[in-house]
């Protein structure tokens, strides 16, 4: 690691500002319906916690759109993480100002309290300096643990590390850079890298990164319809973006030239429409006839991805392999996650549809590491620096 972390610092009776991601779904009765992001932070956390420092919590929910929406309130986040630590999380009146100054005077060391949603305020997105040296001042440390907003110039995630003495990052954001920064950079062969999701334009800056970097790529999802059209293969009525079809055949181009496998769909599962009670058929071939849609990967498909798979010793991915949530369209996505699983490789699963598909295919703990961060990981699989990564302090 080339940043400052949590573990380098004496935490000590310090007031420790940490940038969470909190920004998890809540029901009508104000409860959380999944807190895989709230544990997610748990470790850095107990850590600050357990080093004696006094802990403020700051977050995003939502988007407010800088104005106070109490339905966006952390209130509820704040509960529901008292009882996962088996101790009160106290609630702040708001992110900054006199009246949380005064609270955070009373917070003991090893105590936890959580800072009222920072986008009530609009100067968390425009990264605004007096937002930023008002979150300065209530802490003597800056610790950053939200991967999932470290690719956001914001106040809370970028601004604020400037004017205190000291920005590390969390236990969650060294393992996401760990396991993500060695895909990229130092990967133990063979790599292979299996995409999916809907579009190929999400994801163009991924694909022309890693088709230099890794030993196989493989294909599904909508986006591979764009990949087989831009070959000459009717697609039918599938998901198809006409205005890529230029730069998929450019990343084929490359791929083959560097001597990469590259893989798509040779079947398809195939509908009329995209619904659970449509009826289906497969394909034995990668052409889809006209008035059908590819809405799943076949089982040669699945058969020669898992074959793919099987001799990686370091796999990432990222997407599904067809419309997953509805049930006669799911089996290519949670065959892709049956054999990551059982791969033995260095296993790396991001984007919020693939994490989905490893905890339903119930191989969630058969992944070494499992993403937080949609958009971020996205952008620094692409090469990008991330904001909230470089406004960290180097270590010297």
């Amino acid at each position: 690691m080339a940043k400052v972390s949590i573990t380098d610092l004496d935490l000590k009776g310090k007031r420790v500002l940490m940038r969470v991601d909190f920004n998890v779904p809540l029901n009508d009765r104000q409860e959380v319906t999944d807190d895989t992001r709230i544990r997610a932070a748990l470790p850095t956390i107990a850590h600050a916690m357990g080093q004696g420092g006094r802990v403020l919590l700051v977050s995003h929910l939502g988007r407010p759109k800088g104005k106070v929406v109490p339905a966006m309130s952390l209130a509820p986040v704040a509960a529901h993480l008292s009882r996962l630590l088996g101790q009160p999380v106290a609630m702040a009146p708001d992110c900054m100002g006199e009246a949380t100054e005064a609270r955070v005077k009373t917070l003991q060391p090893g105590q936890v309290l959580m800072l009222e949603n920072c986008r009530f305020h609009a100067g968390d997105e425009t990264n605004d300096d007096t937002m930023s040296r008002a979150l300065a001042a209530l802490c003597d440390v800056f610790v950053n643990d939200a991967f999932g907003t470290a690719h956001r110039a914001h106040a809370s995630t970028v601004g604020v590390a400037k004017f205190v003495p000291v920005a590390a990052c969390g236990l969650l954001m060294a393992k996401e850079l760990e396991y993500l920064g060695r895909a990229v950079t130092a990967p133990v062969r063979p790599f292979v890298a299996v995409l999916g999701g809907a579009k190929v334009s999400d994801k163009i800056g991924v694909l022309k990164n890693l088709v230099t970097k890794v030993d196989a790529l493989l294909v599904g999802g909508g986006m591979a319809y764009t990949f087989l059209k831009a070959q000459g293969i009717e697609v039918g009525a599938s998901l198809l973006e006409a205005d890529k079809l230029t730069v998929a055949g450019e990343i084929i181009n490359e791929a083959r030239a560097k001597g990469i496998t590259f893989l798509l769909p040779m079947d398809h599962v195939l509908a009329e429409k995209a619904d659970a009670a449509s009826a289906t058929r497969v394909t034995d071939s990668a052409a889809i006839p006209a008035g059908w849609k590819g809405l799943d990967i076949g089982p040669k498909t699945c058969e020669a991805f898992t074959k793919a798979i099987r001799g990686a010793k370091t796999v990432l991915w990222n997407g599904p392999m067809g419309v997953f949530e509805m049930p006669p369209f799911r089996e290519g996505t949670f065959a892709v996650a049956r054999a990551i699983a059982a791969a033995g490789a260095t296993s790396i699963v991001g984007g919020g549809d693939s994490v989905a598909a490893v905890n339903q295919a119930g191989v969630a703990d058969k992944m070494t590491h499992i993403s937080t961060g949609g958009g971020a990981s996205l952008e620094f699989l692409e090469g990008i620096e991330l904001p909230g990564v470089a406004a960290l302090t180097d270590k010297r």
